[in-house]
C-alpha cells in the first residue's frame, strides 16, 4: 500500500498538476501559441552561449572517467574552491572550499541543510507567500513549518510577526531573496532588523537560531536594485544558491551551499553537509555540471529581457484595475484577485486560455502568481486575453 504520507504530499500538489494536464489539453484544442501559460518558472531565456563552449572543452581535454566518475559528496574541491573565491570577491568574505558543499539544484541544497539541522519537533519559520515545497522538506524532517505574515501589498517582512513567531522550538527562518512568488527584494533595513532580532532571540534562549537564505533569483533583479547578501549580516547563515535561474540550467540541477568559516561548529557542518548527500542518495551534484559551471562564473542571462517582459505584463494588468506590487527581481508577478476566491479566479481565467497559479497554493490566499519568463510575443498575443477576464469579473 502506498505510504499516507506520500498521499497527502500528492494532493497538496494537485494544482501544479492540473497545470501540466490543463495546458496540453488546451493546446491540443487551441494550438500551443494559443495557450499563455504563465504557471511555471521554467526560463525561456537560453543559457550563454559560454556553457556550451564550456561543455565542448572539457568533454574534448578532460579525462572521461575524471569527468564522469565519483567524487567527494560535497564535490570537486577545485569547484568549491573556485566558487568560494567568486563569492569572497563579490561580497568581501573569506570562504575556502570547505564552505562550499555542491548540491543538486537549490531544492536539493535546502534538504541537506535542513538534514543537517533539524530534530523532530524543531520549528522552522518562513513569511507568507513563500515556495510551496518548503512544507514538504521541513515535514521529511519530522519538524514543523512556522508561517510568519509579511505586510499584504508590499510583501516584505513584518519583523513584529516574526518575533511573535518564534519560540523555544524555532531552529532556522528560511529567507527567499529575491522572493517567489511576489518578486519583492527585501532591502538591507529589513535584513539588518531580521539579523538583530535572531541575534537577541538566540541569546534569549540560549541556541542558535538559523537562516537557511534561498538565493536562486539572486542575479534576476532590475532597476539597479541591491540584493544583501546575506552571509555579510548574520554569522549563522546558510545560503543556498542554484544555477537554474541565472544560467537558465533548470534540468541540469546544479548549485551549492555556502557557510562563513566563523560560523558555530564549521567543521562538523562540513562534514554534515556530505553525509547528508549521501545519506540522501543524491551522492554527489552532476559532476559534468560542476565542471561546467567553474568556467562559467562571471555569465549570467539577459536580465533585460525578463525586465521587458515584466513591463509589458505589470502595466496592462495595472491598467485593468489589477493590484500588484512591482516586481524587483525573480520573474513572478503576485496579483491580487479581482475575487475574493482566488481559486475560481484562476478556474475562470482558463476559459480565456491563462494558466495560473493560486496565491493559496503559497499560503496566500486571495492573489494569483503569473510566470512572465515566457516569450514577450507570447505576453503580447496575451493582453487580449487578461481584458477579457477583467471586463468579465469588473461587471
Amino acid at each position: 500500500m502506498i505510504s499516507k504520507k506520500m498521499k497527502a504530499s500528492l494532493a497538496s500538489s494537485s494544482v501544479i498538476r492540473e497545470m501540466f494536464e490543463e495546458g496540453n489539453r488546451l493546446a491540443e484544442i487551441y494550438g500551443a501559441e494559443n495557450v499563455f501559460d504563465f504557471s511555471i518558472g521554467n526560463p525561456n531565456v537560453k543559457p550563454p552561449e559560454r556553457v556550451k563552449t564550456a561543455i565542448k572543452e572539457i568533454l574534448d581535454e578532460e579525462d572521461a572517467n575524471f569527468v564522469h566518475g565519483y567524487m567527494s559528496n560535497s564535490g570537486y574541491p577545485d569547484v568549491r574552491e573556485a566558487i568560494a573565491q567568486d563569492l569572497n570577491k563579490k561580497h568581501g568574505l573569506n570562504l575556502s572550499f570547505k564552505n562550499i558543499a555542491m548540491s543538486v539544484g537549490a531544492g536539493g541544497g535546502l534538504i541537506v541543510v535542513f538534514k543537517t539541522l533539524l530534530d523532530p519537533g524543531d520549528e522552522v519559520i518562513t513569511f507568507a507567500p513563500y515556495f510551496g515545497p518548503y512544507r514538504a522538506y521541513i515535514d521529511d524532517c519530522q519538524s514543523k513549518l512556522v508561517i510568519a505574515e509579511s505586510h499584504k501589498g508590499t510583501f516584505e517582512p513584518d519583523l513584529a510577526t516574526l518575533e511573535a513567531a518564534i519560540t523555544p522550538k524555532t531552529k532556522a527562518l528560511i529567507i527567499n531573496n529575491p522572493n517567489n512568488p511576489t518578486g519583492v527584494v527585501y532591502k538591507e533595513d529589513i535584513i539588518k532588523g531580521i539579523a538583530d532580532l535572531l541575534t537577541k532571540k538566540s541569546e534569549e534562549y540560549g541556541h542558535t537560531i538559523y537562516i537557511v537564505s534561498d538565493d536562486p533569483y539572486r542575479e534576476i533583479v532590475y532597476d539597479d536594485i541591491e540584493v544583501p547578501y546575506m552571509l555579510n549580516y548574520y554569522t549563522s547563515t546558510f545560503a543556498v544558491y542554484s544555477y537554474s535561474k541565472s544560467l537558465s540550467l533548470p534540468g541540469e540541477r546544479i548549485g551549492y551551499v555556502a557557510f562563513s568559516p566563523e560560523i558555530e561548529e564549521a567543521e562538523e557542518i562540513e562534514q554534515c553537509l556530505s553525509n547528508a548527500t549521501r545519506n540522501i542518495g543524491f551522492t554527489n551534484a552532476p559532476s559534468l555540471f560542476q565542471r561546467v559551471i567553474v568556467k562559467c562564473l562571471d555569465e549570467t542571462v539577459e536580465v533585460d529581457v525578463y525586465k521587458r517582459n515584466r513591463d509589458l505584463l505589470y502595466n496592462h494588468l495595472l491598467s485593468l484595475g489589477f493590484e500588484s506590487a512591482k516586481p524587483e527581481g525573480a520573474f513572478y508577478l503576485f496579483a491580487k484577485s479581482l475575487i475574493e476566491d482566488d481559486k475560481e479566479f484562476v478556474k475562470i481565467a482558463k476559459k480565456y486560455n491563462l494558466l495560473l497559479v493560486p496565491g493559496s497554493t503559497f499560503g496566500c490566499p486571495g492573489y494569483f502568481r503569473a510566470s512572465y519568463c515566457i516569450s514577450y510575443d507570447k505576453i503580447e498575443r496575451s493582453l487580449a486575453a487578461w481584458t477579457k477576464l477583467a471586463n468579465e469579473l469588473n461587471k
